[in-house]
């Protein structure tokens, strides 16, 4: 279903505004006499209730308390909290990275420009040292694009993969990597280490498990989003069997406290199983819609004949519908932002199957 497909029949609209509370607006919502060609009809049979993507809608489902996290000061923009001996997450509420203090100086993990030049104000209320090595997670500006506004002249580390990228992206605001490895890395400072892991391309190539022994807490970012619905398209994840690969390979690891990257709150290890209950659920339903959905059904015959993208793309988008369908009495409640991503996670997880 795509934002093309947005006129409604008044009574269709009038129902899905009582299940909802959901305003569908755009095109006019009244039924036509007639439909131009490549303009928008009637939906399709079964839509959900879950606006499509590309459709407006007035209010999106409630943010459920377990997903939040403690408010963040909107003067100082940022909130810190101690993980552990000597590391700290801070977040704005959206982005999240760390510092971990030691004797002679502090290591910070990520940079993200939303907050970057306040991660000196953070790391000055908890400690009076330099800040000397900063680790990228990996090369997305979001995360790292603040690592210039950090001050000094910090020892970067990087995974090989992140720093071959950020070549080629010659961006001024994420330096290249001073120091670099292959698989693993372990940073040692004083009575602090950091064990740096590469696991694989999955949401990109270069991404990298940091992982604090003496505090139990790892750090995985752009794949398992406590409380939440994952960033659209699985977070753009570059290969969707390793995303899910990696969820389990998480789910199966030691550690008390994840730090994801996003959102409001740190995560736990019944984060993960959510996680990966939810997305090995996308992956049957998207699997059976598949196999159920009859291409073709409801094209005009001149459609179903000569235009074999028109036959695609009435499939796929009722493959989605049915996705859809099947996952929302389950989830809709149980992931924040479920209605904003599930379209996006439906449409990537049916492709993912018919082409990876």
């Amino acid at each position: 279903m795509r934002a093309r497909v947005s006129v409604l029949l008044s009574a269709a609209a009038a129902s899905l505004v009582a299940v909802t509370g959901v305003c569908w607006t755009g095109a006019a919502l009244a039924a036509r006499n007639g439909i131009r060609a490549g303009g928008p009809g009637v939906p399709y049979a079964n839509m959900p209730a879950i606006a499509p993507i590309g459709v407006r809608v007035d209010n999106y489902l409630d943010v459920p308390g377990s997903a939040k996290g403690p408010p963040v000061d909107p003067v100082k923009g940022y909130r810190t909290q101690q993980l552990g001996d000597g590391l700290y997450m801070i977040t704005d509420g959206a982005y999240q990275s760390i510092f971990m203090t030691y004797e002679d100086g502090v290591v910070v993990v990520d940079a993200p420009p939303s907050y970057a030049s306040r991660i000196p104000q953070a790391i000055a209320e908890v400690s009076g040292k330099p800040i000397t090595h900063v680790v990228y997670s990996h090369a997305h500006a979001d995360h790292i694009g603040g690592a210039r506004n950090v001050g000094g002249r910090p020892i970067i580390i990087a995974q090989a993969e992140t720093n071959r990228l950020l070549a080629r992206d010659n961006d001024p605001n994420r330096p290249l990597a001073t120091v670099t490895f292959e698989d693993r890395y372990r940073l040692s400072v004083g009575n602090q280490v950091l064990e740096l892991s590469y696991h694989g391309n999955a949401h990109l190539p270069g991404n990298t498990f940091i992982y604090a022994p003496r505090q139990r807490t790892l750090m995985v970012v752009d794949v398992i989003f406590p409380g939440w619905m994952p960033w659209r398209r699985f977070a753009v994840a570059q290969d969707i069997p390793a995303y899910f690969a990696q969820v389990k390979e998480i789910n199966a690891m030691t550690f008390d406290t994840l730090v994801g990257g996003h959102v409001a709150r740190t995560g736990t290890h019944a984060d993960v199983e959510t996680q990966l209950a939810f997305i090995e659920d996308l992956k049957t339903a998207a699997a059976a819609a598949l196999k159920t959905t009859t291409p073709g059904e409801g094209l005009a015959p001149s459609d179903r004949s000569g235009n074999p993208w028109a036959v695609f793309d009435n499939y796929i988008d009722r493959v989605a519908i049915a996705c859809v369908n099947q996952l929302t009495p389950k989830w809709s409640t149980k992931l924040a932002a479920y209605d904003v991503y599930i379209w996006d996670q439906c449409y990537s997880m049916e492709q993912s199957l018919r082409i990876d």
